[in-house]
């Protein structure tokens, strides 16, 4: 497979990841972090450091409004639910655990 062919199937893949989240909004992002170990925020992060890395300016708003599909504000009031203590406990043992991991 050439470089041009793998790219444009990877672009595809991850617009398919993000249509995805986006219908999963009751999918929270600790519950991500605790499973995966990344979550939207991550995804954004990502998106701007390679924008970045190209000489794109993106900020951190404009990224999460990529990853989001609308503003990041917006998405919280309207998909974000509380932390319970137990996603907060598994959150802190899992963040513990992988400190220094890159994308953490």
């Amino acid at each position: 497979m050439d470089d041009q062919t793998r790219t444009e199937l990877e672009a595809a893949a991850f617009r398919t990841l993000l249509e995805h989240l986006n219908r999963r909004t009751d999918v929270q992002n600790i519950d991500m972090m605790n499973l995966t170990g990344f979550c939207r925020n991550c995804l954004s992060r990502w998106y701007q450091e390679a924008a970045n890395a190209r000489g794109i300016e993106m900020d951190k708003h404009a990224a999460r409004e990529i990853i989001y599909g609308m503003p990041y504000d917006a998405w919280k009031a309207k998909h974000q639910t509380e932390a319970s203590a137990e996603q907060q406990a598994a959150f802190e043992t899992s963040f513990a655990e992988n400190v220094g991991r890159k994308g953490d």
